[in-house]
This record gives C-alpha cells, sequence and structure tokens, in this order.
C-alpha cells in the first residue's frame, strides 16, 4: 500500500514537473518576447521620434546647404563626417541610456529572472531591440541623402567607382555602415552605463562623463602618449583604434576618402581600427551582463 502510494506521489510529482516545463517559455521565445518589448518601447516613446527627426533635419540639411546633392556622394560624406562624430555619440546614448534601469525600476528585471533567462540573453535581448530602433534613425537621414543624390546630382555621380579617382554610391553605402556601427558600438556603452547605475539621474550624469570620454578624452589621451613619447611614429596608427571616435574616424577617411583619391598618406589602420569598435562592443556588453548579474 505504501508503495502503492509512494508511485502515485512520484507520478503526480513528474506530471505537475512536466506541467510546469511546458508553461515556461523556452529562452528563444523569451529573448523575442525581450526584443519585441524594446521595439515597442521605441515605437513608443516620443522623445525617440524627435531625436531622430532632429538628426534627418541636421544631416540633410548639411547636405542640402553644402551643395552634395549635386556635388556627389564623396563630398557629401566629408561634409557629414564631423558632424556626425558630434551627433552620433548622443542620439545613440540617448537611445541606451536608460535601458536596463527602466527595466530594473519597474520590476521586470526581477520577473525576468524567474524563468530560464540568464543576464547574458536578458542584455543580449535589450540591445537588440534598442540596436534596431537606433540604426533606423541613423540610416535612414543617410539614405534619404544618397538617393537625393542619386536624383538631383550630375550624371558623374552616378557611376560606380571601378577605379581610383572615381565617385560612387559604393563609398556612400559604406559610410553609412561605418556610421551605424559607430552607433552601435556607443549604444552598448550606454546600456553599460545603465546596467551599472540604480537612479536616472547617475544615469544621465555617467552618460555625459561617457560622452565627453568618447568626443575628446580617448583623442587627448592619444595625444598625449604622442607629445610624451609613450606612443611612437610606428605605433599611431594602430593607437587610434583606442578611441571609438578615431576608429571610426579612420575607418571612414581609409575607406571612401582615400579609396577615391587612390593615393595619399596612410590615416589609420582599417583592421586595427574594426576590431577596435568590435571589442568596445562586445566588452561594453560584456560589462552590461555582469551588471545585471549582481
Amino acid at each position: 500500500m505504501s508503495s502503492h502510494a509512494e508511485t502515485e506521489a512520484e507520478t503526480e510529482t513528474d506530471g505537475e514537473a512536466a506541467s510546469s516545463h511546458l508553461r515556461t517559455p523556452g529562452t528563444t521565445r523569451l529573448l523575442g518576447t525581450i526584443v519585441g518589448r524594446e521595439l515597442r518601447t521605441v515605437a513608443r516613446t516620443h522623445t525617440f521620434y524627435l531625436l531622430a527627426a532632429a538628426f534627418a533635419a541636421v544631416v540633410l540639411g548639411i547636405t542640402w546647404i553644402g551643395g552634395g546633392y549635386t556635388a556627389g556622394y564623396l563630398p557629401t560624406a566629408v561634409d557629414l563626417l564631423t558632424p556626425l562624430e558630434l551627433l552620433v555619440p548622443i542620439v545613440a546614448v540617448a537611445f541606451g541610456y536608460r535601458a536596463i534601469l527602466a527595466d530594473d525600476q519597474r520590476g521586470e528585471i526581477e520577473v525576468l529572472e524567474t524563468y530560464p533567462v540568464s543576464p547574458r540573453e536578458i542584455v543580449l535581448g535589450v540591445y537588440a531591440g534598442r540596436a534596431a530602433g537606433l540604426a533606423l534613425a541613423v540610416a535612414i537621414p543617410l539614405a534619404v541623402a544618397a538617393i537625393a543624390i542619386a536624383v538631383t546630382g550630375d550624371d558623374a555621380v552616378a557611376i560606380y567607382a571601378t577605379h581610383a579617382g572615381a565617385d560612387s554610391p559604393v563609398l556612400f553605402a559604406r559610410f553609412l555602415v561605418l556610421t551605424v556601427l559607430f552607433a552601435l558600438v556607443v549604444l552598448a556603452v550606454a546600456i553599460a552605463i545603465s546596467s551599472l547605475v540604480s537612479a536616472t539621474r547617475s544615469a544621465l550624469g555617467l552618460s555625459v562623463v561617457a560622452l565627453v570620454a568618447l568626443l575628446v578624452g580617448f583623442d587627448l589621451a592619444i595625444v598625449y602618449g604622442l607629445a610624451e613619447g609613450l606612443i611612437g611614429d610606428a605605433t599611431l596608427l594602430h593607437s587610434l583604434a583606442i578611441s571609438p571616435l578615431s576608429a571610426y574616424r579612420g575607418l571612414v577617411l581609409e575607406t571612401t576618402v582615400v579609396v577615391a583619391a587612390g593615393t595619399g598618406p596612410q590615416v589609420a589602420s582599417p583592421l586595427a581600427s574594426l576590431a577596435g569598435l568590435v571589442a568596445w562592443m562586445v566588452g561594453s556588453l560584456a560589462v552590461a551582463v555582469w551588471g545585471v548579474r549582481r
């Protein structure tokens, strides 16, 4: 009798476990849910629309004032490079500086931790959702500018660069892709900051510090290292990869301006610069995972 009761109890326990397993969403589904939630958050936040509209106005305005619509793809990319070095980090930080913090303040992180989803998957889901919105906000104005150049520009700007010195939409496409990549790197930094703070004011303060470091600090550190002899001429091109901004600038110049000119001094190491951007992205997301786990 006792054995029969134990068997029934085990059967009920197994049944409850199986039922609980069936009711628990899979990891892939949870990750998709997190991404979808972030996309809905971006779509519902009016501030993001204002930022995207302001960014688009600046991009299209500079293109118009600089005569890029008739001058060509390469002159437009050169005109936009310096303003985008300032604007892209600001927009990216605005998209991400409260991403993890807002979820934590609403108690959503604690709810997610009750499911079979790791901190890494939480961070990746949040990052993917925000990255999709940011990529659209950055890419669409640049794509519109490229279309305007193709439609209103001279016949000379419609050709593809098959040899040195030719203007081409391919060069502008490289510029667009690198700009989006730069934005996603800064977004990862912002999400890392969001995971480490416990209040909106702290997140905003650290974001300002991060912006100053990204826009000025690392470049000044490289200049100081060069002046003090800590960085030699032979290693300068690779040292520029330490700064995300310098890495982005160097990649744009090397893959668009230098390619179109066909000659000129090397201004950066493309491989080192790309590796630097990837390292910043991966490292920042790793910090965000640690911040969520703690």
